[in-house]
């Protein structure tokens, strides 16, 4: 047995050499803290020591009796911290704590004495191991003191804080039974137990995983141990996997032994049940759930590990984890926190109105289901609780002023009313079914379900802004078509009036027929063009080349019959550009008619074309009445702001800018109160690379 000492001594003392490491690396300087680091590495001394002796049997008798006393009085000491109470406190428990202190400092001291080596002592008990029975009897009452520290501390630990020492009291409770059982059979029969001692290393070595959890759930002890709940999760269930199989294959042994001929067939078979009902139960959701519910409950501080849980939560609600509609996901990401397994969304309209838009693994409700909901919305709005159903229906006085409808307490596995509150109003609220495992709700379950209701609120307040911010660009991309249309319509009627206007005079005039019919024709292309508009709902474009002299003198004598009559002053060369004919025709004209409107019968438009530096520059000159600046910078360009009353649309400038905007050019304006204006169009060059193309221009 001595091999097993050597192992177990061992793996106790590497087990606390590894759990003071942390203690010390984590410790902030708090007493207790210190008391705990200075037990475990006294008791990794007393590990070694001990595994020293059972391998090579060198360590004097003395360094082993007073190792067992160091790692004895320092647990004691930490423990006699633990059970006092807080300073300036006095009483009758504080006297006999007092007097625990006292004994075992007085028993460690007589426990150092060399009884052996005193000459007075040899001579008084020569015929009897008095020394030896001494030490005996010293560590058994040692043992008692440590029991008896443990019963006070836990029994004396207000109920909240008992779950976080209830596993250091199993541990050292165990540690000291097992140090009394092993002295007192040690006093009884003057001798110690080979096989008790050489077991007693692995037997400290199994209390340091409590000692290690009850100094996470006690912060002030400075332990910051953090495992993964979902590496707990796994080793759990492959050491009970581990567990199950042992059995069945020790029941597999016995059905071979027992089975006569017909054993070996036997036992592959209940092996190969046993296995697959093994992996069954790794499916079982229930079971999965009833394990994380058992482990958050009894080996971590709080239930939920809430990193894990936000980026489950974050990972849902974006769409990277799930691929459903948003609402669904909203329902699963809440679900999730309690283990539920579906529920039921209720958002509110645009008009205010809360409706049933989604469910999750639960079946549909009713139109009932979106009537009676006053009570309930009112108590969310005010309360900004979560309402256990269940709870409810055992006390309802305990969710003062709330009436709940009878349908929503009648739809089949309804638990809990989760509310959605953004910007501190409700957006809407879910329903989640009740668990696979029952759970007992706390502050943290409640706690997280409203900050990840918030948090939902959030996306769905995002998403329902984003949807009426879509609509809304529907709408302004239609309006804003329709106001371009009205415009360009108003244009084609003024066209029209003038030919009606001069028909009178010059109706026997050829070339004014001519004319009149080329204008008619013009106005029915432009009309048939918007008609097309208007069917698509928006703009057409058709860009191709165009030739500018040609384009502006033709827009200079379509406008020579309005005075004054604007001239064209052509550039040199041919200058091309790429756009939209129509639509580009359509903001010279613009320009042009605006300009000759400004200006007297008896002033002057002028029209002028050159290219510099790869632009093509467009300047309508007039004498009119000018602008100033203030006019130009806060008023020329913005949508339905005009000077010409009813009769203007207040969109013919905005237009000519977005337009020339959009094929990447520029509109500037320089203008003077009473001595004219000067629009100047730049736009980019565009270049001539084939015969075909040539042709299309021509």
């Amino acid at each position: 047995m001595s091999e097993f000492g050597v192992l177990g001594y061992s793996a106790a003392a590497l087990a606390f050499l590894v759990l003071s490491i942390l203690l010390l690396t984590s410790w902030r300087g708090r007493l207790q803290g210190g008391l705990l680091l200075l037990a475990t590495s006294t008791t990794v001394l007393w590990a070694a020591a001990l595994a020293a002796q059972a391998a090579y049997h060198a360590i004097p008798v003395s360094l082993i009796w007073m190792a067992e006393v160091l790692r004895n009085f320092t647990w004691l000491i930490f423990l006699v911290k633990l059970a006092g109470p807080p300073a300036g406190q006095d009483g009758a428990f504080v006297k006999v704590l007092r007097f625990v202190r006292l004994l075992i400092i007085l028993v460690c001291i007589l426990l150092l004495v060399p009884f052996d080596d005193l000459l007075l002592f040899q001579a008084a008990w020569s015929s009897l191991d008095v020394g030896l029975d001494l030490r005996f009897l010293g560590q058994v009452l040692l043992a008692l003191c440590g029991v008896a520290l443990l019963e006070q501390l836990y029994r004396n630990a207000p109920p909240e804080h008992k779950w976080g020492i209830k596993y250091l009291c199993l541990g050292l409770g165990g540690m000291f039974a097992y140090d009394f059982y092993l002295f007192s059979d040690a006093l009884l029969f003057r001798r110690i137990d080979g096989d008790l001692w050489h077991a007693r290393g692995a037997v400290n070595m199994l209390i340091v995983p409590m000692v290690a959890v009850a100094a996470a759930r006690n912060p002030q002890w400075s332990l910051d141990l953090f495992v993964s709940r979902r590496m707990v999760f796994h080793t759990a269930s492959f050491f009970a996997a581990g567990i199950y199989m042992l059995l069945m294959a020790l029941a597999g042994y016995y059905i071979k032994l027992y089975g006569g001929q017909w054993g070996t067939v036997l036992q592959v078979t209940f092996l190969f049940a046993a296995g697959l009902l093994l992996v069954s139960i790794f499916f079982s959701g229930y079971l999965r759930s009833r394990i994380k519910v058992f482990l958050s409950k009894h080996f971590f501080s709080y239930r939920y590990d809430y990193r894990e849980e936000w980026l489950r939560l974050i990972g849902i609600l974006s769409g990277r984890e799930m691929d459903m509609p948003l609402q669904e996901r909203v329902i699963s990401a809440l679900a999730g926190i309690v283990e539920s397994p579906g529920g039921l969304l209720w958002l509110r309209d645009e008009k205010g109105a809360y409706d049933n838009t989604a469910h999750w693994n639960l079946p549909e409700v009713g139109l009932e289901a979106n009537t009676g909901l006053e009570s309930l919305l009112a108590f969310l709005k005010r309360q900004q609780w979560v309402v256990n159903l269940e709870e409810y229906a055992e006390d309802p006085d305990f969710y003062e002023g709330l009436e709940l409808p009878g349908w929503l307490l009648n739809i089949e596995h309804a638990w809990l009313v989760v509310p959605l509150i953004h910007d501190m109003e409700l957006q809407g609220f879910v329903v989640l079914a009740t668990p696979r495992v029952r759970q007992t709700l706390n502050w943290e379950n409640m706690d997280l379900l409203k900050t990840a209701g918030c948090q939902a609120a959030s996306y769905l307040a995002l998403n329902q802004a984003a949807q009426a911010l879509a609509e809304a660009r529907q709408f302004e991309g239609f309006n804003r078509l329709s106001a371009f249309v009205i415009h360009d319509l108003k244009n084609l009627i003024a066209q029209l009036s003038l030919v009606t206007k001069n028909a009178a005079r010059h109706k026997h005039n050829p070339e004014f027929i001519d004319d009149a019919m080329r204008t008619i024709e013009n106005s029915v292309a432009k009309m048939n063009r918007l008609m097309m508009q208007m069917r698509s709902a928006m703009p057409g474009e058709n860009r191709s080349r165009i030739e500018l002299n040609g384009m502006l003198r033709s827009l200079v004598a379509e406008r020579s019959g309005q005075k004054p009559a604007p001239t064209f002053r052509p550039a040199s060369d041919e200058i091309l550009i790429y756009a939209d004919r129509d639509r580009m025709g359509a903001v010279f004209g613009h320009i042009i008619q605006n300009a000759q409107d400004a200006t007297p019968a008896g002033g002057s438009v002028e029209v002028g074309l050159r290219a510099e530096a790869e632009q093509a520059i467009v300047e309508v000159r007039d004498t009119g009445s000018g602008m100033d600046e203030t006019f130009i910078r806060e008023r020329l360009f913005r949508p339905f702001d005009s000077t010409k009353g009813l009769t203007g649309m207040g969109i013919g400038a905005y237009e000519c800018r977005d337009f020339v905007h959009s094929i990447g050019g520029r509109v500037s304006v320089s203008s003077t109160p009473g001595a004219g204006t000067v629009f100047t169009i730049l736009l980019p060059l565009a270049f001539r690379t084939t015969i075909d193309e040539q042709k299309e221009i021509h």
